[in-house]
């Protein structure tokens, strides 16, 4: 599943090539995506000119005049930047073409993704009002953290990978923040002290923001919005690496489950 990283990847690399251009066409090839596409939509969307290409979590938002499009990349999405007349595939469900002679691309072989519209303030919507801080903002922070965890008996692997606690911080990026700041991710969220929240902030901030400018981790299903893969899979220090030598120690990587999720961790570093 793409995570934020991949998604602000997306984002970079889709908005130089539609901010301020306008939308001469929208095809839709199927509307039964996670939610249907709302009737209507193209309609709306034609003849408007993309004023601003934003990030929130994992929704990326195109705004115009009239409101914002919402798009979701799922589980096995991803956003191209293609020549208008480029034939479409089988999984290639939805384009926005543009007077530049490009369209932008929505291929969802599983269709978990969304595209959604949204005439009220963005934030106002009910998928993104009760979100929690960006990990990269200033909002998210040591005492912030702290205080929500406080009495939470949920380990802190899946504490930090709550939507309304912190917004983007997925599988991938949790278990390896957390090998970071050397926290074990069974341990309870509301037993971990304040210095060692600082420390987890901090290392999920690194993590990110290094993922990010190294274009998104290499998953099967993720291509960017250049059409090409990131590279930050070859950087992973606990994930996806069970038995390996842990970089630090040389102790066997381990593998547990945590929310019906795979996690990764070092038993000798992360206590």
């Amino acid at each position: 599943m793409p995570e934020l990283p991949e998604v602000e990847t997306t984002r970079l690399g889709i908005t130089p090539h539609i901010l301020g251009h306008k939308i001469i066409d929208v095809v839709i090839r199927q509307r039964k995506l996670r939610w249907p596409i709302p009737r209507g939509l193209a309609q709306k969307l034609q003849g408007q000119t993309i004023q601003a290409v934003e990030r929130r979590a994992k929704y990326l938002l195109l705004k115009i005049e009239t409101g914002t499009l919402i798009l979701h990349l799922g589980m096995s999405g991803s956003l191209r930047i293609l020549p208008a007349n480029t034939p479409a595939e089988k999984h290639d469900h939805f384009d926005l073409v543009f007077n530049n002679g490009l369209c932008l691309r929505l291929t969802d072989p599983r269709r978990f993704g969304a595209v959604l519209w949204s005439k009220e303030p963005v934030e106002q919507h009910k998928l993104i009002q009760h979100l929690g801080p960006e990990p990269l903002s200033e909002a998210f922070n040591a005492n912030d953290l702290y205080s929500k965890s406080r009495g939470r008996k949920v380990s802190v692997k899946q504490f930090i990978m709550d939507g309304k606690v912190v917004v983007g911080v997925g599988n991938i990026y949790a278990s390896e923040a957390l090998f970071l700041a050397g926290i074990h991710p069974k341990k309870a969220a509301g037993k971990i002290s304040a210095e060692r929240y600082e420390l987890l902030v901090s290392s999920i901030k690194k993590v990110l923001a290094a993922a990010i400018e190294q274009g998104g981790t290499t998953l099967r299903d993720f291509v960017g919005g250049d059409g090409k893969p990131g590279y930050f899979a070859q950087q992973l220090n606990v994930y996806g690496r069970t038995s390996e030598p842990c970089s630090t120690c040389g102790q066997p990587i381990k593998q547990l489950t945590l929310g019906q999720r795979s996690t990764y961790y070092c038993p000798n570093c992360q206590h």
